[in-house]
């Protein structure tokens, strides 16, 4: 925050107010006595606790920052942990053998912006089965967006669930006293076209129009701050690695995670997979092939055959992507991301040898179970 202080003519100090105050935030420097001035958010008149010097705050206001206060407990992030050890999909001694190395309490840094939404998008919705119709649609909500502001490849963590009642102002000190505090580092130019991006984009979503001609949509008293929020990480120890766990510091839910898979699980989701794939494919697409009229024929044969490699391809990423399991909830995940319906599953020609592989490493563990069966 660029400043500079303007002194002007000191008031009546109260007696108790002579000491030394916490620091609220980033300081000034004092230009009488060169002491640091503690300025709170939005405030325009100063005064230094050591010799009472009252400054005018004048210049840029930067960034808002604000902070999320912690609900959860070590006992309880610890808790949180040992439950995300559990599941079909995770090696089944996973809970049994882990051992957590690690705990420790974070704040991480978000983009926040929150604006009211407001335009017109002139375009074409469908009318009929083969017609369309002129359509205007009135945009005028607010919304609000949010990003990591550092890089979260560790953490697996984009985006948080905060609403403004949640914010409080920030407190520097006593965030580094508790816990470990991120600065941010990621660009707040791109933060803001990436919060215009997705505003524009819901606004088309919600206007549902097959082609827009002409769209003219504002952004009106943006808001834009810096938010950070508590986070559980977790380190945990399974057969000579080291995974991750993130805990919500306010929720207690699981962030993100990563497992060791479950072989049996993996080899169990593929042949279910095909087994049932196929038998939908085939049989399905000869029952509608009876039951379909002519009018309807079309849409009622390509129900079974995309239901069918829908089963098929779920199989094969489980299959393919099960040796190590992470967990991420969609909240979390960056805002508007989205892959196609059948972009994730489809297996390109690159990943066959792949699939190979870990098929045969699939095989090989599951002898070897059996033969560390057949001893006990």
């Amino acid at each position: 925050m660029t400043t500079e202080t303007t002194p002007v003519p000191p008031a009546p100090v109260p007696a108790g107010a002579r000491g030394r105050v916490p620091e609220r935030s980033q300081g000034l420097v004092c230009p009488n006595c060169s002491g640091t001035v503690p300025v709170a958010e939005g405030a325009r008149i100063v005064q230094c606790p050591y010799c009472n010097l009252h400054s005018l705050v004048q210049g840029e206001r930067g960034v808002r920052r604000w902070q999320v206060p912690r609900q959860v407990d070590r006992a309880r992030a610890e808790a949180g942990v040992r439950g995300f050890l559990t599941g079909m999909r995770k090696a089944r001694d996973l809970s049994r053998s882990a051992t957590i190395d690690e705990l420790m309490l974070a704040y991480l840094p978000f983009w926040r912006v929150e604006a009211t939404v407001a335009g017109w998008l002139f375009g074409r919705v469908r009318k009929d089965k083969d017609e369309t119709r002129p359509d205007e649609h009135e945009v005028f909500e607010l919304m609000n967006w949010n990003d990591a502001a550092v890089d979260v490849s560790e953490f697996g963590v984009h985006r948080i669930v905060v609403a403004r009642a949640d914010l409080q102002p920030f407190e520097s000190q006593n965030l580094h006293a508790e816990a470990m505090v991120f600065e941010p580092t990621e660009s707040r130019t791109d933060a803001l076209d990436e919060a215009r991006g997705y505003f524009l984009g819901q606004a088309r979503n919600a206007a549902g129009q097959r082609s827009t001609s002409y769209e003219n949509v504002q952004l009106l008293r943006p808001e834009f701050s810096l938010v950070y929020y508590p986070v559980w990480i977790g380190r945990y120890s399974y057969r000579s690695r080291t995974y991750q766990v993130v805990i919500d510091g306010v929720s207690g839910r699981v962030m993100y995670g990563k497992a060791p898979g479950n072989v049996l699980y993996r080899a169990m989701a593929l042949v279910v997979g095909l087994a049932t794939g196929n038998l939908v494919l085939v049989n399905g697409t000869l029952l509608a092939a009876r039951a379909a009229s002519d009018d309807d024929s079309l849409g009622l044969l390509l129900l079974p055959i995309i239901v069918g490699i829908g089963l098929i391809l779920n199989g094969y990423r489980q299959f393919r992507y099960g040796e190590e399991v992470e967990d991420r909830p969609k909240e979390f995940q960056k805002a508007g991301s989205a892959g196609g319906l059948l972009g994730s599953f489809l297996p390109t020609t690159g990943s066959l040898s792949e699939m190979m592989k870990t098929g045969q490493s699939v095989l090989v563990d599951l002898e070897k179970m059996s033969r560390e069966a057949r001893r006990d």
